[in-house]
């Protein structure tokens, strides 16, 4: 005779099984479905080898080459401004004209006086040579003939000082015509037609800022010396970007390395001539600096997007022949924003993942797209 035992407790137990058992059905059929599932679509670039800029960045402040303030060399009234505030003007321009009248009568009364003194000096020239005769007759003594000498002389003597007056004349004539001492950009007027100006004063007339070329100052640490100045007898490159206009770079040379480092920040001041033809930079104007210190040959290069951090540093994603994914740890040597170099994890020709690391583990089948990688410059 059978007897069957029933208690909640071995209900329990039995009851629980049904689940396990179901679990262990589905997680045979979830992992033959992880096993088939799709592959996830990624986009890839080719690892390359490339030149490569080595590149200092940094910010630069924008300086006129030349920077004149004009100010008056004689005194008057300022009776004409023959260009605009702002305007462009070529050397020897003229800008400011004086009232020109006390000058002119200055310069025609030291010339009268030099008239005056030629024609006596002339009637003693021809006394010398008379008296030179008289003396040989016995007319007139000898001191007297000396006599006559010393006063062509002094007249000549008066003629010449008569001549510098003239000159010193015309001078300060030509002062009253104010021309641009260089080409430039004006400033603000700071005085107006019809005010009273002095000779040299401290008040000055306009400033003129040079603008074609123009000079772009900016420092980089002393750890560059050595590139900045093997490279600097050649002109390294050197781009300066606006902020706030485009990203098209204006581009100019390495003119000038200071002769000392700057002890409080460790760095050394150099400046860069650019053309500024178009007058993009301006005076006082902040840019962005990129100093090219060396061309790199074959360095190892990929998109910056391909480099992740994580908790084993930085690494890429692989896509190895079998369409699967392989994490490579790497190092950087540097990067911008656009592209990476590396030292080692990946070999030219190789393809990275540039897009799509976040649903990648290693293994992971995936479905690979094209993405190029940008040719730009790397940052040290």
């Amino acid at each position: 005779m059978i007897r069957v035992i029933s208690s909640p407790f071995m209900l329990r137990v039995v009851a629980s099984a049904v689940p396990v058992l179901a679990l262990a059905s589905c997680g045979g059929a979830g992992g033959q479905k992880a096993r088939t599932a799709p592959p996830v679509p990624v986009t890839v670039a080719r690892a390359e080898l490339r030149t490569m800029p080595l590149t200092v960045r940094t910010i630069g402040h924008v300086e006129a080459m030349q920077t004149v303030a004009v100010r008056p060399q004689v005194g008057g009234v300022l009776q004409d401004i023959r260009f605009d505030e702002g305007q462009s003007v070529t050397r020897g321009q003229v800008l400011f004209v004086i009232d020109p009248r006390p000058y002119e009568a200055s310069l025609r009364e030291v010339e009268a006086g030099l008239a005056r003194d030629e024609a006596l000096a002339r009637k003693a020239e021809a006394d010398v040579v008379r008296y030179a005769d008289l003396v040989k007759k016995d007319f007139v003594t000898k001191e007297q003939a000396d006599l006559i000498k010393a006063t062509a002389e002094s007249l000549r003597a008066t003629v010449a000082a008569d001549r510098a007056a003239v000159d010193s004349a015309r001078l300060q004539l030509s002062y009253c015509t104010i021309t641009a001492p260089v080409a430039g950009r004006t400033g603000s007027l700071l005085v107006r037609a019809g005010n009273l100006v002095k000779a040299n004063d401290d008040k000055v007339l306009v400033v003129i800022n040079q603008m074609r070329p123009i000079f772009v100052s900016f420092a980089v640490p002393a750890e560059h010396m050595a590139a900045v100045r093997t490279g600097a007898r050649d002109g390294l490159e050197v781009n300066a970007v606006i902020p706030g206009e485009d990203d098209r770079p204006v581009g100019g040379k390495l003119a000038v390395v200071d002769n000392a480092v700057d002890a409080s920040t460790g760095t050394v001041l150099l400046k860069a001539t650019f053309d500024n033809e178009g007058e993009r930079l301006w005076p006082g104007l902040f840019v962005d600096v990129a100093l090219v210190l060396e061309q790199q040959r074959d360095r190892l290069v990929v998109p910056a997007a391909a480099v992740q951090t994580g908790q084993i540093g930085t690494y890429v994603f692989v896509v190895k022949d079998d369409q699967t994914a392989e994490l490579r740890p790497v190092k950087v040597v540097r990067q911008d924003e656009q592209v990476a170099v590396l030292s080692d994890g990946v070999q030219a020709g190789e393809m990275v993942v540039t897009d799509g690391q976040l649903r990648l583990v290693p293994g992971t089948r995936v479905e690979a797209g094209d993405n190029l990688a940008p040719r730009a410059e790397a940052r040290s």
